[in-house]
């Protein structure tokens, strides 16, 4: 049992039974979920909001967070999606002129527990060797670790969860230029017929719809459990598959809808992160959940001589075996460990990255992504004519 003095005690217990003690801050309570970290050194309030760490335990390396407070444009959706966060140091003194809170205080009102103080170094050595795994971060003093344990051992994997069905969104909705101009200072194309996208959405990022408007397109999001004959009501000149949480094998779903609407429409597709990972699989590939994950803003990818600096944020990679070879095409690849990081059909305008073109955080290498998704609109609508 720990017990302290001091009524901010806190503690990080993982399923492995490895232990760390530290100071609460945030949000008291107790939390469980997987235990990741990010490489980044900036940009921590839209991976907190970003759908894609639904259920995670975030370890930010860099040492010190909370420096540039909180405001409202850095938001990648309405609030908070991670379960908890695990950090070495926070300062309460941002110092940007965005800033309208503080971190701390964005987190109580959010309800993010968080724990500071620990050894995160260690920790993420840790999590490099065994992998990433279940853990627990507790608030509540003089609780038994032991007792958590037990819990621990019962919850589920991230293998196996479809966790994008519980962050996509109810209702459908339109994102348009209107609301890219309160977010996004970038450059708008503001052209006078703008092309119709349908996203699907598994966990979207409110980046990636701005970066789709940004480059001429006016973008239906629509639930990740939506129907095609929905999705033709829309009449899309593209279909975009989101990024988003989980295990990406077990979104049937969205798998068979993916499958349905390249079987049945001749439109360009772009899928990015889990929507590409979904893509591969209604290609017939299958994917595998890596050690410790892709989350950072450095990660090197290319192929044929073209490299690009890319923001991550997965735990799945496709198989490049178990792809089609006759059909497909692997275009990119992670230039750290060889995994997949982008493919296309071959006699078709369907493609799909792993990295996040968007950037937010991150650089904007891969940014032509989008230009080239709206360049296969753009043929397809002279084709029509």
């Amino acid at each position: 049992m720990i017990s302290s003095s001091n009524s901010n005690s806190a503690f990080l217990l993982l399923s492995d039974g490895t232990l760390f003690e530290g100071i609460s801050f945030g949000y008291k309570d107790i939390v469980f979920g997987e235990v990741v970290f990010n490489t980044g050194i900036t940009g921590y309030q839209e991976v907190i909001t970003d759908p894609s760490y639904y259920g995670q335990l975030i370890t930010f390396t860099y040492p010190e967070i909370g420096n540039t407070g909180i405001n409202a444009e850095d938001q990648e959706s309405d609030s908070p999606s991670i379960k908890g966060l695990i950090v070495r140091e926070v300062t309460n003194k941002p110092s940007n002129w965005r800033s309208t809170s503080t971190f701390e205080k964005w987190l109580k009102l959010n309800k993010v527990v968080g724990i500071r103080g620990i050894d995160t170094r260690a920790l993420v050595r840790h999590l490099r060797s065994t992998g990433s795994i279940n853990g627990t971060i507790c608030s509540q003093n003089n609780l038994d670790p032991r007792e958590l344990f037990l819990k621990l051992k019962n919850l589920p994997s991230m293998k196996g969860s479809n966790l994008a069905d519980k962050v996509s969104t109810e209702k459908p909705y339109l994102w348009n230029a209107v609301k890219t101009a309160k977010f996004d200072r970038r450059i708008v194309n503001n052209l006078n017929v703008p092309y119709s996208v349908v996203a699907i959405d598994f966990g979207i990022k409110r980046s990636i719809l701005n970066r789709l408007v940004a480059h001429g397109c006016e973008v239906n999001v629509l639930p990740s459990t939506t129907s095609i004959e929905e999705i033709l009501t829309y009449k899309p000149e593209g279909i975009f598959l989101s990024n988003g949480p989980g295990d990406p094998s077990a979104v049937n779903h969205g798998i068979n809808l993916t499958k349905d609407l390249i079987n049945k429409l001749e439109l360009p597709m772009f899928g990015i992160c889990l929507g590409h990972q979904i893509l591969g699989l209604a290609l017939g590939a299958h994917t595998f959940k890596l050690p410790f994950g892709h989350r950072g803003l450095n990660h090197p990818c290319g192929i044929k001589g073209r490299l690009e600096i890319t923001s991550q944020n997965h735990g799945f990679a496709i198989d490049p075996e178990s792809l089609p070879k006759d059909s497909v095409e692997v275009t990119h690849l992670n230039l750290n460990d060889g995994t997949v990081a982008g493919i296309a059909m071959v006699n078709r305008p369907v493609f799909g990255i792993q990295y996040h073109p968007e950037a937010s955080p991150g650089p904007h290498d891969a940014d032509h992504h989008f230009e080239y998704f709206v360049s296969l609109m753009e043929k397809t609508r002279k084709d029509v004519v």
